[in-house]
């Protein structure tokens, strides 16, 4: 099925109630941050990262007293006024951390139940809550609608292993490591279960992928059926909620994704559409997964509800009951274009994640033929 310029925009103006927002909303700006009822003292551990960034700015926008620590490689003067402490988790140097107090830790930066147990061990009699951010992927992906009480994937055979196994240990390893932070903080901890995060400062490239992509237009592969759900959470609502957790010290297990209606492809692709050259040309070829699958395609960002999968949902209403909120996806879309835009020229000419023009053109040639034929 192709989607035309027209009809595209259509669908875009009818986003609306999905989070999509008139262009005149859009730059009318964010409202300034308040400062807090009462100033924190926040320790982070990574803070330099994708997500530490934005939680870090936002935690000082409000006015709290921050720390940091990590091991000084990744942007080591990022945060020049911000306390530093140095050491390295994976090789158990958390001497710095000794002797201190905090009134909370986020912990953004552990995928290893290693690390995690060390700084919960040396921590839990030195802060009043913890933090962890984790992942869906420690679910066990079992029945249609995911909530916190859905089934967890099954431990590893080896608990102690650290080796991610491309990327199949990842959600066990989770799982493993909340369980840590639960046994050690109990009640005064919080984890946070999330989907695809995206926004500006993203290093894997894979939602950029997309909104560059339709920024570029002409004939855009999109992939699946317009249908196919898909959920993800801007970076800044994610962290702005993190340090609303930590102020008011709201503990348990939440999903996090948004937006806070059902989103779909077409709506996804739509909204970003609202935000880029209304006269450039794009028309959508929506090509099944099924054909896609049979060429052994793959697109970034891409993770079509098949079999057993189809209908599958995650339910975040436990964290919107707890004040998480979501900015318009023309927000998002509009600022990550504007941060990937002013990146250096030989980064964006180098993307971690993407289809390469050849590829799609290819990719479209072979599905207009099986039509044809």
């Amino acid at each position: 099925m192709t989607q035309t310029r027209r009809e595209f925009m259509a669908l875009a103006v009818a986003g609306g109630a999905l989070g999509i927002p008139d262009l005149r909303l859009l730059r009318a700006g964010v409202p300034p941050v308040r400062p807090a009822r009462k100033r924190q003292r926040l320790l982070i551990l990574g803070g330099t990262g994708f997500i530490g960034p934005h939680l870090v700015r936002h935690a000082l926008a409000r006015g709290h007293d921050v720390t940091l620590f990590n091991r000084g490689k990744t942007n080591p003067d990022l945060f020049p006024g911000v306390k530093q402490l140095r050491g390295d988790r994976s090789t158990g140097d958390l001497a710095s951390l000794r002797g201190q107090k905090w009134d909370a830790v986020i912990d953004d930066a552990a995928t290893i139940p290693r690390w995690v147990r060390q700084s919960t061990d040396l921590l839990k009699d030195s802060a009043s809550y913890y933090l962890f951010v984790s992942t869906i992927s420690v679910y066990a992906f079992r029945g249609l609608v995911l909530d916190e009480n859905a089934p967890l994937k099954p431990p590893l055979a080896d608990p102690n292993s650290e080796d991610i196994n491309g990327g199949r240990s990842y959600g066990p390893m989770k799982a493993l490591s909340e369980q840590v932070v639960l046994e050690a903080f109990r009640d005064r901890s919080s984890v946070l279960r999330s989907t695809y995060i995206v926004g500006p400062g993203d290093p894997t490239d894979r939602f950029t992928y997309w909104a560059t992509r339709i920024e570029r237009g002409g004939d855009v592969l999109a992939p699946g059926d317009p249908t196919d759900p898909f959920q993800l959470i801007d970076v800044r609502d994610l962290t702005e909620w993190m340090v609303h957790l930590a102020e008011e010290r709201v503990t348990g297990i939440y999903n996090t994704g948004g937006p806070r209606s059902p989103l779909t492809m077409a709506e996804l692709l739509g909204g970003m559409r609202a935000v880029t050259d209304p006269n450039r040309e794009i028309t959508l070829t929506w090509v099944p997964t099924a054909f896609l699958d049979k060429l052994g395609a793959r697109l970034p960002i891409w993770d079509p509800p098949r079999g057993e999968f189809q209908g599958m949902r995650f339910v975040h209403d436990k964290a919107i009951a707890a004040g998480l909120r979501f900015r318009p996806l023309a927000t998002t879309v509009a600022d990550l274009l504007t941060w990937w835009n002013a990146e250096p020229a030989a980064r964006r000419a180098n993307p971690k994640a993407s289809l390469p023009a050849a590829k799609e053109q290819e990719l479209l040639a072979a599905w207009r033929a099986s039509r044809a034929g």
